[in-house]
């Protein structure tokens, strides 16, 4: 499909990015459980933020790996997660169902992208966390839109799956570390 860069400089920037995805994950995710009971501005702000994130993330993992790799892929997400923040503030006012709906769609999608990539590059270290998390990623989405019918829909299932997600990127930063080292 694609190749990939050289290894080497390529693994040593996404491991400083996985580093601070870990640490955006979960600091989100704390930041939310205590919002999470109702919806209010500072919920809304913290919804529309994570997918806003994810956009910078790819941005910088596009510059990272620029002379090869899955840049389509990314430019992709990129678009899904700018649409994933626009539609979490929109759903935000029609309370938690809706933004448990839009959440479980950007998973769904943006989990299929992640498995793609994470799969591209799987010849380097790393990389296999990356692909387990894409997959539980678009699990995970299905489950959000069958929790958006339940009377007691929360927000705090979404609070665990960025943690989640954020020790799946400390794994596969650690991991790297064996790529990037000279």
């Amino acid at each position: 499909m694609t190749t990939i860069a050289p290894p080497r400089p390529v693994a040593s920037a996404l491991r400083r990015l996985y580093f601070v995805r870990f640490g955006f994950a979960v600091a989100w995710a704390a930041l939310l459980l205590t919002t999470a009971a109702e919806i209010g501005p500072l919920t809304v702000a913290l919804l529309v933020l994570y997918p806003v994130f994810d956009v910078a993330a790819a941005v910088v993992d596009v510059r990272s790996s620029r002379t090869g790799g899955p840049s389509l892929l990314l430019y992709g997400n990129i678009a899904i997660s700018t649409l994933a923040a626009a539609a979490l503030a929109i759903a935000a006012a029609s309370g938690i169902p809706a933004v448990l709906r839009v959440w479980g769609a950007w998973a769904i999608v943006a989990g299929l992208v992640q498995l793609v990539v994470a799969i591209n590059r799987r010849g380097m270290a790393g990389h296999w966390p990356m692909i387990l998390s894409g997959g539980i990623s678009t699990v995970a989405g299905t489950s959000f839109i069958l929790m958006a019918a339940a009377e007691d829909a929360n927000l705090d299932n979404v609070a665990g799956y960025a943690t989640v997600g954020g020790v799946f990127f400390l794994v596969s930063a650690l991991r790297l570390h064996r790529t990037a080292a000279p």
